[in-house]
């Protein structure tokens, strides 16, 4: 892609990043057709429940689909290999793969689900959905078996504690961590292998690729992780610095669920592991009790120990949770999501790998977590997901000459636009700037709690109020913390007027010239509270003439955990936070004093945007954020879901800083 001359609309003075040219495209539809053409081999043989031992004995077991003649035999040359770990059962796996194996199916199945669209009724959330699979999250999420009959050979292990592995879940620690070395190792040294790994999948597979390769085993080559979390607390359990729970019950009840899930085949055969079912028995429902922990605990001081491996900071969980990128050293191909539970960490990932350009790429799409994919592979956009990692393999695990090195640096979906693509992510000659919440009317959201303004200077004194509600249900962040798991009709997810009702609401004036919004954005917040504790969420809106308020993305705080880590902050040139990094461990907790102003700064996640002409940037505030984070029982108490107040004072304001290029008439 970067062999294609970027073109730009110059629109008033100011310089915007324009779609793809058709040189980029051509980049996309090369290897699409390399990916949908004839393949090396016309089949694929599967060595079932092969097991590996780890350094400590524990046995895990892995699928092996290796590229097959005509007569459906295994191919004697060794080939590359892809190595994928996941929790969620290989078994899963293999039942997509195989029902993308029937013949005559796949093809025109993607063809139906990429034309699928119920956008017209107000539920595109359910055509993602279909969208996502047709977009290649169905081949990468496990199986891919144009990978295999492509040249590679293909092996997916059950995590340690999960599928049909011994051991207990470890859900990211240290040993499991060193797993994903040992089976890179392993994979390395067999016959069927030359000694070249990459590591492919989504979500949880996306992390442990991650990890693993910041161990370095020399036999990795390349990696391509899909929608990858690399600072764990702060992207899931509790995201922008709001401890508490989202839709990790869920998560922990699907793979805690399947983990159960015996191993039939070799029951019926005389050969049940038993040291499997025993692991089973000695830890059913990993962590699941520190939920009803959560839930469940009334007050701060009768929080049970055991909890404090998951809420001190120092604790070894707690510091296997924090990834390292930097310590990254091979090509790296990153896919995320503005909307995605691991929207925070996906750019920063790309942005710490330590590699030259042509070996790290990033696209950035605006699906939630479980729409992983949707998009992908339209006419106006990159290729799919299965076929960019083809591409990505192909040149760094078997030196082809395909140009994905030369691939577009950054592609990112630009809200309020479209497809783009830049040399960086933020965007290059973001020039960082307050804007002040203002308690004068902008006259633009009636229906709000609250309609104040966004202007380049602070307005007089008031207080603002607003208390916790429910209409966060009905919105773009209730789907986003919940994964996406349901989806949500677009009268919630493209507007939220319907949020706003309970919420305050501060506008700006309308843009002149299309401007660009794009990097971390903070909110430093003048706040008063009845009570020792709060939470506020906040958010970044996009308000379009005819009032449609769309939401780009979003940040949240527990008042009490509002002290800063320096350390880690980050700041823009005007000294401002662009990223209020929080300490988030019990033992920094500042208990709030009521009716006394307490200042608390807030980070949203980055995102990446432009304001067409007559379009007006909008802040959200809300007490809360149900469902997408519920607090911590304890520190629910604590608030007393009393009303929140914001002192509006010019003497100390309130005020959000934004990444801008260009002047918008503000």
């Amino acid at each position: 892609m970067a062999a294609a001359i970027a073109t730009f609309t110059v629109f008033a003075g100011a310089v915007v990043a324009a779609a793809p040219t058709q040189a980029t495209l051509g980049l996309d539809a090369q290897i699409t057709a390399t990916h949908a053409g004839p393949q090396q081999y016309p089949n694929v043989y599967i060595d079932w429940d092969i097991p590996i031992t780890m350094s400590d004995g524990t046995v895990l077991k892995a699928n092996v689909y290796h590229p097959a003649d005509a007569s459906g035999r295994p191919i004697v040359e060794p080939t590359p290999t892809i190595v994928n770990l996941t929790p969620y059962t290989k078994l899963m796996a293999n039942i997509a793969d195989s029902v993308l194996a029937i013949p005559g199916l796949a093809e025109p199945l993607m063809q139906a689900l990429h034309g699928f669209d119920l956008s017209a009724y107000g539920l595109s959330g359910i055509s993602d959905l279909a969208q996502a699979l047709a977009g290649g999250a169905a081949r990468t999420f496990a199986v891919d078996r144009k990978l295999v009959q492509s040249g590679y050979t293909q092996v997916v292990v059950d995590v340690r504690g999960t599928g049909f592995s011994q051991g207990t879940w470890q859900v990211f620690g240290d040993r499991e961590q060193q797993d994903g070395v040992e089976v890179v190792d392993w994979a390395a040294a067999q016959p069927w292998s030359n000694g070249k790994i990459g590591m492919s999948g989504i979500s949880y597979s996306a992390i442990n690729q991650l990890q693993t390769a910041e161990r370095r085993p020399a036999a990795l080559q390349a990696i391509f992780p899909i929608v990858p979390g690399s600072d764990l607390i702060r992207d899931v359990a509790a995201p922008g610095g709001a401890l508490g729970i989202g839709f990790i019950p869920e998560w922990l009840l699907a793979v805690d669920g399947t983990k159960l899930i015996p191993d039939v085949v070799s029951m019926l055969a005389g050969k049940f592991d038993w040291t499997w079912l025993a692991d089973r028995v000695r830890d059913p429902f990993t962590f699941f009790n520190m939920i009803i922990m959560a839930l469940g605990t009334q007050s701060m001081d009768q929080i049970p120990p055991e909890m404090y491996s998951v809420l001190d900071d120092q604790s070894p969980l707690r510091t296997a949770w924090i990834g390292h990128p930097d310590r990254i050293d091979v090509p790296t191909f990153v896919y995320g999501g503005w909307q995605d539970i691991f929207a925070y960490s996906s750019p920063r990932v790309y942005n710490a790998i330590n590699v030259p350009d042509s070996q790290k790429k990033l696209v950035m799409d605006n699906n939630y977590h479980i729409t992983t994919g949707s998009g992908m592979g339209d006419a106006d956009g990159p290729a799919a997901l299965d076929v960019l990692q083809r591409a990505w393999f192909d040149k760094w695990l078997k030196g082809i000459d395909n140009g994905i090195d030369d691939y577009d640096q950054v592609t990112l979906w630009q809200q309020g636009g479209g497809w783009t693509h830049t040399s960086a992510f933020p965007r290059p000659d973001m020039d960082y700037r307050r804007m002040y919440l203002n308690a004068a009317a902008s006259g633009t959201a009636p229906g709000s709690a609250y309609d104040g303004s966004l202007t380049g200077v602070p307005g007089g004194p008031a207080r603002v109020s607003i208390a916790p509600g429910l209409t966060t249900l009905c919105s773009r962040d209730g789907v986003q913390g919940t994964a996406g798991i349901l989806p949500l009709p677009d009268i919630c997810t493209k507007d939220s007027r319907i949020a706003e009702t309970n919420g305050l609401t501060f506008t700006s004036a309308a843009v002149a010239v299309p401007t660009q919004i794009s990097g971390p954005i903070a909110i430093h917040l003048d706040t008063v509270l009845d009570a020792t504790d709060g939470y506020w969420t906040v958010t970044l809106n996009d308000v379009a003439p005819d009032g449609r308020s769309t939401q780009w993305t979003h940040g949240q705080r527990t008042a009490s955990l509002r002290a800063v880590d320096e350390s880690k902050a980050t700041r823009s040139a005007n000294g401002d936070y662009t990223d209020p990094y929080p300490y988030l461990t019990l033992d920094t907790r500042e208990p709030i004093v009521p009716g006394r102003p307490t200042v608390i700064d807030i980070g949203m996640f980055a995102t990446d945007g432009v304001l067409q002409p007559g379009h007006r940037l909008r802040v959200d505030i809300f007490a809360g954020n149900f469902p997408s984070s519920l607090p911590l029982r304890p520190l629910l108490n604590e608030s007393g879901l009393k009303p929140q107040h914001i002192e509006l004072d010019p003497n100390q304001p309130s005020w959000v800083n934004i990444p801008v290029d260009g002047e918008p008439g503000w």
